[in-house]
């Protein structure tokens, strides 16, 4: 399998998804429609709803069923961004080499923006089963990214140690890619033998995400406990998650790939 094929027919197809979803939205003022659409468009590989199809067709889905939670999932990420690049959090000017929302289009509607995409993402949910709904909500609440959002920012100028740094990278990326492999699994009509080792492989893959990062950014887990043991960790964690979806066969290749493409991110 190609991965790097898949992953750009697979990314086309979410951003036909993503633009009818929002060019439906004919009563949203046009400033706060704009700073959504720049928001959602203005670049990425759309890895986590791309999970959400793969884990689809590892249990033999229709991905059509799990199309709206897979859309409802990018709005969560880009909506986090845009949040977390407001000058009171990250106060990033730039994100994918283009200027960051609030630099666009002003702080205020920056912040409208984030919070009508985020509200948007349960309304596209709500066709869905009410269980998926709640995981989501679960995930990327209090308790899931945006809880680790907060203790990244109180610990923020601030030594951590490592129990910190692996609940921050938990929950703050690695929740909303764990539940990507769930809800596809889960909505795509997977058995709970078949959902729980997708599930597993997803938090595995989460947490191998950020780790990667922080090698790149030469932060977080690697400057906690080094380089060298950061790459072991995030071999381990690839090793693991592949592992996981091994029972499932060749069904799971795209996911096996997409775990591998993760990992092997340059550093």
């Amino acid at each position: 399998m190609n991965v790097a094929a898949y992953l750009k027919k697979k990314s086309k197809q979410i951003e036909k998804a993503l633009d009818s979803i929002l060019s439906a939205k004919g009563a949203v003022p046009q400033s706060l429609a704009h700073a959504m659409r720049y928001a959602i468009f203005a670049g990425g590989k759309r890895v986590r709803p791309i999970l959400v199809l793969a884990a689809c067709e590892a249990v033999g889905g229709d991905e059509k069923k799990v199309l709206p939670a897979a859309c409802a999932i990018e709005l969560i990420h880009n909506y986090s961004l845009v949040h977390d690049d407001l000058p009171c959090m990250d106060d990033d000017d730039l994100r994918r080499g283009k200027p960051t929302c609030h630099v666009k289009f002003g702080e205020a509607t920056a912040l409208l923006a984030g919070d009508a995409l985020l509200t948007l993402a349960f309304e596209v949910m709500s066709g869905t089963k009410l269980e998926a709904v709640k995981l989501l909500a679960q995930a990327v609440g209090g308790s899931g990214m945006v809880g680790g959002q907060q203790v990244d920012i109180d610990f923020q100028g601030k030594n951590k140690d490592l129990p910190t740094v692996q609940y921050i990278n938990t929950h703050k990326t690695g929740d909303l890619i764990a539940v990507s492999f769930r809800l596809g699994a889960y909505l795509g009509g997977g058995t709970s033998s078949q959902t729980k080792p997708i599930y597993e492989a997803g938090k595995c893959a989460g947490l191998l995400f950020q780790i990667v990062d922080d090698i790149l950014d030469k932060e977080g887990y690697a400057s906690v406990i080094g380089m060298h043991e950061a790459k072991i960790q995030a071999q381990r964690l690839r090793e693991r998650a592949k592992n996981h979806l091994k029972p499932l066969g060749h069904k799971a290749v795209a996911l096996s790939n997409i775990i591998d493409f993760i990992a092997d991110r340059d550093y």
